[in-house]
């Protein structure tokens, strides 16, 4: 008799965990379905760079280049200057598509920024005539990029964005 009720006393404590189990998941799924959640990207905050700009045009050593002209549907929304690493420049903007697209210079050897600004982009056979400049293109998983070389410095243009919008930016590059 002893051990009848053990077992039936196993079987009433597994069904009993199995009930509590289903009565369980039934309720996170009626919570999941009455609390409103949001799947979207939250909203970038919009950043100002000119502080940052002057600062890096008075201590770089080379020109600091930055749009002009662009519309209002692209958003900075990051800015860095490090004078101690090859003084490099770095502003990042978003576009109307929510693409990201970046603007870095730097002093570093071209290789090795290049290398690191692009993600790891390869460089191709093409390029193209932007303004007075002939820029090179390279493609990559994470990003492709346009990349011009200069006496003294780099400058690559890179994002997820297409390169449309990556000559769209190179266009807008100013030094001054």
């Amino acid at each position: 008799m002893a051990g009848s009720n053990g077992k039936n006393g196993k079987q009433k404590t597994a069904r009993d965990m199995i009930l509590s189990l289903g009565l369980i998941s039934l309720a996170a799924g009626v919570i999941y379905l009455f609390i409103p959640h949001d799947d979207s990207a939250p909203d970038l905050k919009r950043v100002d760079y000119r502080v940052e700009l002057l600062t890096a045009r008075r201590a770089a050593s080379y020109p600091v280049a930055a749009p002009q002209g662009l519309t209002a549907d692209w958003k900075a929304t990051s800015v860095r200057f490090s004078g101690e690493n090859f003084n490099r420049w770095h502003l990042g903007f978003h576009d109307s598509e929510g693409e990201y697209v970046a603007v870095e210079q730097s002093a570093q050897k071209p290789s090795v920024f290049i290398d690191d600004a692009t993600q790891g982009a390869r460089e191709t056979k093409v390029t193209q005539r932007i303004g007075d400049a002939t820029w090179t293109r390279y493609e990559g998983d994470r990003y492709d990029a346009l990349v011009l070389r200069e006496k003294g410095s780099t400058t690559v243009v890179a994002g997820t964005a297409p390169f449309d919008r990556l000559t769209k930016m190179a266009q807008a590059l100013r030094t001054t």
